[in-house]
């Protein structure tokens, strides 16, 4: 990583909110022991069981149409931050979060910097946190067996379920996502599987019913997260002057998220 006269502070936002990482200081350490941090939630709920505290890291290899983070997609676009002041920072947060909650990577694509991530979780590990991954699995093949050893929970985002749509939708493959979850599933690796529903591009019913049936196999799939597609995230790509395929089309309605719910039901998995 290039030298740098910033180095970064982990700095925490009030329960529920979002802040960006940055502060001034002295050059970075070692590349091995930092990595590239977009921002952090404190008191998270919907990125795994309980409270948590949540990382995003910066840098994504897909282009997803639906991505409301398009500021998380280049590594530099993040604050170089060091594992410590990370861990520090956590450990502030250790009361609220030990009991039933944990800490949640997420991104951005967490496993474009997996000694990043590997350096973090073994650090929550030793301070007896409850550890999630929340991944596209497109780069899953990097997570090693010392990494998977750390890992609670994954949080795995399979966006559509055909090469062809999957393509489209994020301009990369499916395959290695699939390989991933059959990995997670031969180690009993708990997975929450979650499904953006986007109509017109991930409301067929066909490959929702082969999803629920491969999700089912798997056997470690504790549940199913239907999540609704929202144009929240739209005024980012216009600033950045990016083409948004997605304008103009409307979130699901409340009947369509719970037919999509109830495919994933019918296979046997508990669907929210």
């Amino acid at each position: 990583m290039p030298a740098t006269d910033v180095k970064s502070v982990a700095v925490a936002a009030p329960c529920g909110g979002t802040r960006p990482v940055s502060a001034p200081g002295a050059a970075p350490a070692a590349a091995v022991t930092e990595g590239w941090v977009h921002s952090t939630e404190t008191c998270g709920t919907v990125d795994g069981p309980g409270i948590r505290y949540v990382l995003f890291l910066s840098g994504c290899p897909l282009r997803c149409a639906y991505c409301h983070n398009p500021d998380t997609w280049h590594r530099h676009d993040g604050t170089l931050t060091s594992v410590a002041e990370i861990l520090t920072d956590i450990g502030r947060y250790r009361g609220f979060i030990q009991a039933k909650g944990g800490v949640t990577l997420s991104g951005g694509e967490p496993l474009t910097q997996p000694r990043f991530v590997k350096a973090l979780l073994r650090g929550c590990k030793a301070m007896g946190l409850h550890t999630a991954l929340d991944t596209s699995g497109y780069l899953g093949a990097k997570v090693d067996d010392e990494m998977m050893a750390d890992l609670d929970m994954v949080l795995l985002d399979i966006k559509a379920f055909s090469e062809k749509t999957y393509h489209r939708l994020t301009g990369a493959e499916l395959k290695p996502t699939l390989d991933f979850a059959r990995r997670l599933a031969a180690l009993g690796k708990p997975i929450i599987l979650r499904y953006v529903l986007v109509p017109g591009w991930t409301d067929h019913d066909n490959e929702i019913r082969a999803l629920a049936a491969f999700a089912a196999r798997l056997g470690n799939v504790q549940r199913v997260d239907v999540l609704p597609f929202h144009q929240m995230g739209e005024h980012k790509w216009q600033e950045r002057e990016l083409n948004y395929r997605l304008a103009g089309v409307s979130p699901p309605s409340e009947e369509l998220v719970e037919h999509t719910r109830s495919i994933f039901r019918d296979a046997g998995l508990q669907a929210t």
